[in-house]
């Protein structure tokens, strides 16, 4: 019987042990394209060439990262202004000097599960990774 726990223990150690680096690289890849997705809309959006970010720069961002297998339904933007306007109009582009910030979360979905076989209490599936980050508009309006 000792041996028989003694095995399930080892067992459960050694899938621990190989797994636990795979689902970690995951996470840490998920946070670094959502990071740089973040920078890169906010380096477009808020350009002397648009002023905002639109719904369709949404769209092929969640299309982007789709490409790197992230279910487009679970992509949140959250988008905000120093000044309080709505950055998301095209009409109507943040001018220069304001400030544009973008969040962008996704769900860690089950990925910590595993961490439960040793007794670790796993992220719940519906707490969200995100990236954040804040840029000045440089849009000036052309004569």
């Amino acid at each position: 019987m000792k041996q028989i726990l003694i095995f399930i223990l080892f067992a459960a150690m050694l899938c621990w042990m190989m797994f636990s680096p795979i689902y970690k690289h995951i996470v840490i890849v998920r946070g670094a394209v959502l990071q740089q997705e973040v920078d890169y809309l906010l380096e477009v959006g808020a350009s002397g060439a648009y002023g905002y970010i639109s719904e369709d720069m949404m769209t092929e961002s969640k299309e982007r990262l789709a490409k790197f297998g992230l279910d487009e339904n679970k992509i949140s933007y959250e988008l905000a202004t120093t000044s309080g306007v709505d950055p998301t109009i095209a009409s109507a582009p943040i001018m220069r000097g304001t400030g544009i910030s973008l969040r962008i979360s996704y769900p860690y979905e089950q990925l910590f599960l595993i961490d439960s076989l040793i007794g670790i209490t796993p992220i719940p599936a519906d707490e969200r990774m995100a990236a954040y980050g804040m840029k000045m508009s440089e849009y000036v309006p052309r004569s």
